[in-house]
């Protein structure tokens, strides 16, 4: 066996710096990779040999490149070809787009570790509505509650957890508590920045479906992103343009669903409960059936020869004790850090979810899972964190959030598509996720943990009570890392 490195990730500056030193070179580009690999079902030469060929013959690598991805249709050529992206000066409604494309990587400035300052996207459709001094006024107001409630957060948090504040290496993690509480009160136009690796065909359809989006400033950064790769490699980015069904599909639907409505006499208003602040509503409208069965059934299959119709009678056939002792069998050498086998992935629930703007920026990053939202809604209410109640700073923070309505209603009415940028983080949305049982493993393990931020924290935990009902057998292990031990001792015994 001989594993050879074919290439890795360089920093742009060290490639500029070796063109001033050697000269620009015509084969510094990830084509090569993509023309070499495409070639190995193919060819008899070694992939060595190929990658060589690519590297000496650039042009005929880029057009086997532009015949394989685009004429022949085997788009995953295009995947060997990685690109890192800074993404500066966008805003936090645009990171919400860009993150819906789950095959990428990102990380992403916190607002719960870094203290912003006053920094926001002032949008162009706002500009051009004449509201830009409304605009600024109202995030001027909201970052002058950011500012007054971390002060009085901070001492809070501190006070509240005197053992960590006894250490001088906790402070940063306690400032971070009171910052994440904070940042409930700024808006989606606050401005930040985004680390992002891609591959060339996830750029391609990233760049096509962010130049169809109604926000100006998401056409924008297609037109940018395309401008700092597309020299880069030419033959593997090329549809670029919004199609037809990436422009008009959302207003179709939208229109059918609002003329049928209409035929029905129906509003689409949320109902009143929904407007109640507080702890945000889980529903767990579907799942699989007999769903401990069905994942028994597929570890049964798993470990032996027989059919899935044998397995599924075997699991029919067993006691409950004889079905209870398949799963530890399961689950027996599992570690907190290990992943749940795949036959976990058989089951899945779907849950709708309505959670703050705060809530959700974590909740995207699961991209294993299912997830399709609604837009920011005013009237599904506000999440205010239990720690400014505590201080007393409920209502300046109410206050705010109801000016912060006044003046969406304002944008929303001479620039609709911009108003959610002034929308809080404790703005709510409707999240609809369907979920496998493997991945709810994962999702429970870090967001269920005493570490995980409160929100999303309490929003999993009720996640997983109704899960454990629908799945008992297959969920036992299901929670935070830190109850993992406990979990365990209760399936086990003392270990």
């Amino acid at each position: 066996m001989e594993i050879r490195l074919a290439g890795y990730n360089l920093d742009c500056d060290i490639i500029d710096a070796c063109k001033k030193r050697f000269g620009d070179r015509e084969d510094w580009t990830p084509e090569t990779i993509s023309a070499a690999y495409a070639r190995i079902s193919r060819s008899p030469k070694t992939v060595t040999e190929l990658r060589a060929d690519a590297r000496a013959e650039v042009e005929k690598a880029r057009r086997s490149n532009e015949s394989i991805v685009f004429a022949m249709g085997h788009s995953s050529v295009a995947e060997h070809a990685v690109f890192n992206l800074d993404c500066l000066g966008v805003s936090r409604l645009l990171v919400e787009e860009i993150e819906r494309f789950r095959l990428c990587s990102y990380t992403e400035k916190s607002q719960r570790y870094v203290l912003f300052r006053d920094d926001f996207v002032l949008p162009e459709e706002v500009r051009r509505a004449g509201l830009a001094d409304a605009f600024t006024e109202t995030i001027r107001a909201q970052y002058a509650c950011y500012h007054a409630l971390y002060e009085k957060l901070r001492p809070h948090v501190f006070a509240r957890h005197p053992d960590l504040a006894a250490e001088p290496a906790n402070r940063a993690l306690l400032e971070g508590w009171a910052k994440e509480d904070a940042r409930y009160i700024i808006a989606l136009a606050t401005e930040t920045q985004l680390g992002m690796t891609v591959n060339a065909r996830n750029l391609e359809l990233m760049l096509r479906r962010l130049a169809a989006h109604p926000l100006l400033e998401a056409q924008a950064c297609s037109r940018e992103m395309y401008a700092s790769t597309k020299a880069v490699a030419p033959s593997l980015i090329r549809y670029t343009e919004p199609t037809a069904y990436d422009t008009r599909t959302g207003t179709a639907l939208r229109e059918a669903c609002a003329a049928w409505l209409a035929e029905r006499g129906e509003s689409d208003a949320p109902a009143p409960a929904d407007r109640e602040t507080g702890v945000p509503p889980v529903r767990l409208v579907h799942v699989t059936p007999e769903a401990d069965d069905r994942i028994a059934a597929a570890l049964v299959h798993g470990a032996s020869a027989l059919s899935l119709d044998a397995c599924r009678r075997a699991v029919a056939a067993m006691t409950p004790a004889a079905r209870a002792d398949l799963f530890r069998a399961a689950f027996r050498h599992l570690a907190s850090h290990d992943a749940v086998r795949r036959e976990f992935e058989y089951a899945d629930l779907t849950y709708e979810l309505t959670m703050s703007a705060s809530c959700y920026a974590q909740w995207k990053r699961h991209r294993m899972a299912t997830i399709t939202v609604q837009g920011y809604d005013p009237a599904l209410g506000v999440t205010v964190p239990p720690a400014i109640r505590a201080v007393g700073m409920e209502q300046a923070f109410l206050d705010v959030v109801g000016r912060t309505e006044e003046t969406y209603e304002r944008i929303r009415r001479a620039a609709p598509e911009a108003a959610p940028y002034l929308l809080t983080n404790a703005h709510r949305r409707r999240v609809l996720t369907k979920i496998n049982a493997r991945e709810l493993y994962h999702i429970a393990r870090l967001r269920a943990d005493r570490h995980a931020q409160w929100d999303i924290r309490t929003l999993t935990e009720a996640m997983l009570d109704l899960a454990r009902e629908a799945m008992p057998l297959a969920l036992m292990l299901a929670a935070g890392k830190d109850r993992f031990p406990e979990r365990m001792s209760k399936a086990f015994g003392k270990r």
